[in-house]
Order: C-alpha cells, then structure tokens, then sequence
C-alpha cells in the first residue's frame, strides 16, 4: 500500500522540541531534531505533512470491537445484555448484507482515524466486507469472522464457511490480519471451542472470545462445568500468548494469575460495560499484580455508543480508582500505554511481526502516529500525559498517519460525505 513512497513530517513538536519524521515505504527511516529533509527518497513521490508546532504523539489501538455495529448506534439503548443482544441485536444482524457491514465499518473507521485509532481488533458478520472497508480506509485491523454453534446447520458444513473466509481475509494487503474468534462460553460449546483451538494452532492465528463479561455467564459455567470460565478455556488449551479476552469483568484473582500465566492477553472495554450495567469492573489492580497483559477496546458502537478510545480512556482510569477507593491505583502513564497497545503484544502489533522497540516513535516501527493540536483548550496547560488521559477526546487529534500514509489532514478525511451519507442509507434498509 506504501511501496515506493516516502513521507516527510516537518515541524513537529516531541518531549518539548521540533522535529523532522521521515518514512519510507511505511517505515520511520528517521526521527528527531537535525534530520536531513534532503536525503534521496527511496523512490516515488514525497508526501509533506507539516505539523505546524503539533504535538506528534503515539496512536491508539482499540484492542476489541465489532466495527459495523455503527449501523446500531442507539438502538436498544436500554437493555441488559442479554436482551439486547437477543431482542435488539441478533434479529437484526440476520439482515445483514455484505454492503451494511462495508459502509458500516467505512462508518466506524472514519470515527476512528478522527479520533486517533490507528487499527482494531474486530469480530463480525460478513469479514471480507469488513476487511474490505479496513483497506479502503487505510486502518490496521485483526479480523475475526464470528464462530456461532447454529441451531440449524451441520458444525462440519459451519466450519468449511468459516474456513472460506479465513483463506478470503488471507487474500487481503498486509494491513489486514485474521484471527479465529469464537464468540463466548455460552454460545459455542466443548466441541467447538476445542476446534478454535484446532485452527488457531493450525493456521498459526490468535484466538479472540469474549469471557466473563456477566456474573450470570460464570454461574452458568459454574454450573455446567464445575469450574470458573478461565480454567475452563484453560483445559481444552485456548489460553496462551496468542489469546484476547474480551471483558474479564468477572475474573477471580485464581483466574487472574492462570491468565497471566498462559500470557493471554484481557481487554477491558469500560464504557461498554458501564451502558449495558454488567455490574462489575474490571479488577485491574489484581490483574497487574498478577502480571496480565492488558488492553482497551471500545466494544461495538451499539453497545458504547462511541468508538472515541481517547475519551474511553478516562473512564478506564477513574473506574479503577473509584472501585479501588484508591487515587493511586493507576498512573496517567500506565493508563496511556494500555490506550496504545504498549501493554499487551498480541494486541499493539496488530498481526504485525514484533515491534524493534516499546516506543513506537522510532527508526524502524512502523510510520503509524497522530499529531495533536495543541490549541485545543483541553491541551493547551498542563502536563501532556495527563491531559491525553483525563481531559481530551478524539477532537483533540488533527492529523492522522498509518503505514506513511496520511488519512487525516488537519481534521479532513477523503470521502467523510459519502460515507455519512451511504452508512445512513443502510442503517434505514436495516430499521426502516
């Protein structure tokens, strides 16, 4: 996608100096104060991005969501989860078209490079529509097709669909990555699970589920099992280091260090849980202690409403002190890296060989970042670290940058009309 080009960012501003960036073919080639802006590109054209005294900042990385689910903002706003899934939700989706799921994501990837995400993990309908508007929109992504036990359909002829897909995400540019992602306990059963773990093995994938996202979904595994979720996925083999655990609201401390253990990865998804009353938090202070990777992700946009991750971070941040009833339970540094993806591999890399350094502002990472501006008021005082994680949201983003390409210039993407206008015409085909 970026072959043969090169980009140049000027004027820049980094720890509280201007600096030059340059990339080429996707990769930063240089980064700091004396770059030599002259230097021969390694062919093709240059593409100048001047940050006129932006603030040139590290990327967000929504570690879990279902992208098309824009189509569903504010529909069954009131509902628990399970009746909003089984009443507001699932009859829907039933409906789906490969183009609501196309314009439906162009939707929420417009949301995202507005607001500073530069790449997502996803699980939804229909992937190769998804995979399709990713590339269009130039976005990272990790894509699950969404493994269901049917009620009507042979598991073998289920599982030659899934695989189909599987080989139509492989087709795609190296921006798109796949993963096997089965959807919960409580909707895939013992044998399906153990085929996730099967193919995930055996195609070298990662593993996406949600888990524990409800008290009632531990009881019933409890009760069906004998034993707590976690240790469940644990038996049939699916916790490991290419694992992500969406939710986790209601992970024991046991459960916590198994995960940590195993390497598995949870992503907490805060705002999700708060509108759809899960009734519990994400145990981050056990979770840390336990030495668990962790991630944030917005969740889909009919269950947040928003795929805004700067502006989830700070409910991320004061959910864990408000629940800790302690102001320390976690630093402003510790909350932004978490945003970013530099507190769980599997999901900072995004399908993506291992970064050359923790720093994603470096010679040689990819040339993925955003450029804030520091005349919005939400930034303009203050210690910066702080200021991203309590106080800004995505307006505070004015330029954003994925693999040297620039997909938002000053507050302007490519298409911004088309796709408000062609997500409106399919969500009216799906609500009426």
């Amino acid at each position: 996608m970026s072959e043969g080009r090169r980009l140049l960012l000027t004027n820049a501003v980094l720890d509280g100096e201007r600096v030059t960036l340059t990339a080429d073919d996707g990769v930063i080639t240089a980064i700091g104060p004396d770059v030599d802006v002259e230097a021969p590109a390694a062919g093709g054209a240059t593409e100048i991005l001047d940050a006129d005294g932006g603030i040139l900042c590290s990327p967000l990385v929504n570690g879990h969501t279902h992208a098309a689910m824009t189509l569903f903002r504010g529909h069954g706003d009131d509902l628990p989860l399970m009746r909003w899934l089984q009443e507001a939700i699932w009859p829907v989706e039933a409906k789906l078209e490969g183009e609501d799921v196309y314009w439906g994501t162009r939707l929420a990837c417009l949301e995202m490079i507005r607001s500073g995400t530069i790449g997502f993990w996803d699980m939804y309908w229909r992937p190769a529509s998804t995979a399709r508007a990713v590339e269009d929109a130039g976005l990272r992504a990790v894509i699950g097709p969404p493994l269901f036990d049917p009620p009507d359909q042979p598991l073998e002829q289920r599982n030659r669909e899934l695989e189909a897909q599987l080989d139509e995400l492989a087709g795609f540019g190296e921006q798109i990555h796949s993963a096997v992602a089965p959807h919960s306990i409580y909707t895939v059963g013992t044998a399906s699970l153990e085929y996730a773990v099967g193919l995930a093995a055996e195609r070298e994938l990662p593993v996406h589920i949600h888990l524990s996202e409800t008290e009632g979904e531990v009881n019933e595994c409890l009760e069906a099992h004998g034993k707590r979720p976690a240790f469940y996925l644990d038996d049939l083999g699916m916790l490991g280091p290419n694992t992500t655990l969406a939710h986790g609201v209601w992970l024991d401390r046991e459960e916590l260090e198994l995960i940590a253990d195993r390497g598995a990865t949870v992503t907490t998804n805060p705002v999700a849980n708060l509108k759809l009353a899960v009734g519990g938090a994400f145990p981050y202070p056990d979770a840390v202690r336990a030495g668990v990777p962790i991630a944030l992700g917005t969740d889909g946009a009919g269950s947040n409403n928003s795929l805004d991750l700067l502006a989830d971070l700070k409910s991320f941040a004061l959910i864990q002190r408000h629940t800790a009833a302690d102001a320390e339970a976690i630093p402003i540094e510790e909350a932004l890296a978490i945003a970013t993806g530099r507190r769980s591999d599997l999901i900072g890399r995004l399908g993506r060989p291992a970064l050359p350094a923790a720093d994603p502002l470096t010679v040689g990472a990819p040339a993925d970042f955003i450029v804030l501006d520091p005349n919005t008021p939400e930034l303009a005082l203050g210690d910066l670290t702080s200021s991203l994680v309590y106080s800004a949201n995505g307006s505070s983003v004015r330029d954003t940058v994925v693999g040297g390409r620039v997909l938002m210039r000053d507050r302007v993407v490519d298409d911004h009309g088309e796709i408000l206008t062609r997500a409106a015409e399919r969500a009216t085909r799906l609500f009426g």
